[in-house]
């Protein structure tokens, strides 16, 4: 008979997401194994057991990141017309930030390295080649180095919208900051693409 599992999968995302605020708020130096077990209600053992080290459980928290990030942008369009493809993505961009602030800020933020001390720059995720590959089909037969320098544009345009957004830096409620950063994805957007 197979030995019953004493943590669940309920535990482990609980325990990523009190890292994470940890590190948005105060660094990765401040992750302790027995901080985030206390705050999540749980033992620190439980946390070793999940992760197997207080390292483990940190670069999990920027693995989880990514993953949750690219959940968001797998349920953007991707079968309709390409500009509006790529409106969509932005969004999704949008909504992962705004409904996962402290994974946004760990990834983009606090850069967690993984274990073999090795950092994929950002062009070098899966998560940017979905936004590249968008920009490809808006852009057609254009050069490979046109349609990488327009997604980059992109990236910082919504990168930056997004921030200035988490910081309470736009103003108006949620539906006047939605409508800002439709228009100025829209316009900025046009000028990009039109290169």
């Amino acid at each position: 008979m197979a030995r019953p599992r004493l943590h669940d999968d309920a535990l482990r995302t609980r325990l990523l997401d009190i890292a994470s605020q940890v590190i948005s708020a105060d660094g990765e130096g401040a992750v302790t194994v027995r901080k985030v077990a206390a705050d999540a209600g749980t033992s620190a053992s439980a946390v070793y057991a999940l992760f197997g080290s207080r390292e483990a459980l940190v670069e999990a928290v920027g693995a989880e990141g990514f993953r949750r990030f690219a959940d968001h942008l797998a349920a953007a369009g991707r079968d309709g017309d390409a500009l509006d493809d790529l409106r969509d993505l932005g969004r999704a961009y949008r909504r992962f930030a705004l409904s996962d602030p402290h994974f946004y800020r760990v990834m983009f933020y606090r850069g967690v390295a993984p274990a073999d001390g090795t950092r994929a720059t950002a062009v070098e995720q899966p998560t940017f080649r979905v936004l590249h590959d968008a920009v490809a089909r808006v852009l057609g037969d254009a050069p490979p180095e046109r349609v990488l320098s327009a997604a980059v544009g992109l990236w910082g345009l919504v990168h930056g919208l997004v921030s200035l957004e988490l910081a309470g830096l736009l103003p108006g409620d949620e539906a006047t900051r939605e409508a800002t950063y439709a228009q100025a994805g829209r316009t900025v957007a046009e000028a990009l693409l039109a290169g």
